[in-house]
């Protein structure tokens, strides 16, 4: 993985590559970028040049079998850990899934560990793997890199072991987080890390890979890269119909239109149950992902409704719902209140909280303000 395989995102990388030639590089990094925009692989192109660097700009060594990187990343228990799982345990998955889709998503490195409904994280057992790798010699002198992906994972007692290690960190030694959501990581780390922000990848970037990788059509290329908002793996999903986003519609469908009846049909209410029962018994990141197309749902009624259409990209499989018919109900006056409830659903099923009964509230709360008058 070098800077060359990374989609668009140029004004960074010829950034990242001044910093490493002039010496300037900070021992603690935090990499932001929703999922899909490229945090990760850039992360480990940083890494390589840094190695690379070192020798003159030579050298063949993977950054991903390198000896002096390491990686940390979400882990549980399994078929194949049973007990206090630490990321060298899937190592040889790890490579594996950077190989092949180093774009991809936290559900897709869980899909192929095989973990099941479980949520992964990054706890205290791994910390001490951290320090005690970090404090090893450098092969060949130089530089130990380590990249700690979905950050944002890290338990409290990890985040204070590894703030340690950035409050005291040992020469020559560089601390890489890769976040999708730098406010879920604890101020003092944040504050102590330079911060380099990924923006959302353009269009024409995203049309230009999946032509070239891909051999896409052109046409085709331009409208997926449309619908993308800027993330190559959701691009992916559309190239290769196997999106959650078909799931997500059935449902969010089905949600609403009870949501809906609810206000002239109290039977309603107990679909609603029903529905937040079925959607509860999968994974927590599915129920987490669902709320986050949800909330894209919402927004895009919203641009359709204030007739920003040309910003509008959503396509639907279900001829029978019609978004034009939906999208009057959502305006100023419900789309702070949805948009807040959504959000704290969210945060409320990350902490563990129970999913059915935190979408049963959500949906009743939906009731009342998908039928808010305008102000």
């Amino acid at each position: 993985m070098t800077f060359e395989d990374i989609i668009g995102q140029s004004f960074l990388k010829t950034h990242l590559k001044q910093s490493v030639k002039s010496g300037r590089i900070p021992h603690a990094q935090l990499y932001v970028g929703r999922r899909g925009v490229g945090a990760l692989p850039m992360a480990i192109a940083y890494a390589d040049y840094l190695m690379k660097h070192q020798l003159g700009g030579v050298g063949e060594m993977s950054p991903l079998t390198h000896p002096n990187i390491h990686f940390v990343y979400p882990v549980t228990t399994s078929d194949k850990v049973k007990s206090k799982p630490i990321s060298s345990n899937y190592l040889v998955e790890w490579r594996s899934f950077i190989e092949t889709n180093p774009y991809g998503s936290i559900n897709d490195w869980y899909d192929l560990v095989g973990v099941g409904n479980k949520q992964g994280n990054i706890g205290v057992e791994e910390a001490n793997d951290v320090v005690s790798k970090m404090s090893l010699k450098a092969f060949n002198g130089g530089y130990k890199v380590m990249i700690v992906w979905m950050a944002e994972k890290m338990n409290s007692m990890c985040a204070n072991k590894l703030l340690k290690l950035i409050e005291e960190p040992a020469d020559k030694t560089v601390i890489i987080l890769v976040t999708e959501d730098e406010e879920q990581l604890i101020n003092t780390i944040r504050s102590r890390c330079q911060v380099v922000q990924l923006n959302p990848l353009s269009e024409e970037s995203l049309k230009n890979s999946l032509i070239k990788s891909h051999q896409t059509e052109e046409g085709l290329a331009q409208n997926i890269a449309h619908q993308s908002e800027g993330s190559y793996s959701r691009a992916l999903d559309l190239l290769n119909q196997e999106s959650d986003d078909l799931q997500f519609e059935t449902w969010f469908i089905a949600w609403v239109r009870t949501a809906f009846q609810a206000k002239s049909n109290k039977q309603s209410i107990n679909n609603l149950m029903a529905w937040s029962d079925e959607i509860s018994k999968t994974g927590r990141e599915i129920q987490k992902q669902f709320l986050d197309y949800s909330l894209r749902f919402f927004r895009q009624a919203l641009l359709y409704n204030y007739n920003a259409k040309e910003l509008v990209f959503i396509k639907l499989s279900d001829k029978s719902f019609k978004f034009e018919n939906f999208a009057p109900f959502i305006d100023a006056s419900n789309i702070a209140e949805i948009s807040k409830e959504i959000e704290l659903a969210n945060y409320h099923i990350e902490r563990n909280a129970n999913p059915k009964i935190v979408l049963t509230d959500l949906s009743i709360k939906l009731t009342r303000l998908l039928h808010l008058k305008k102000a």
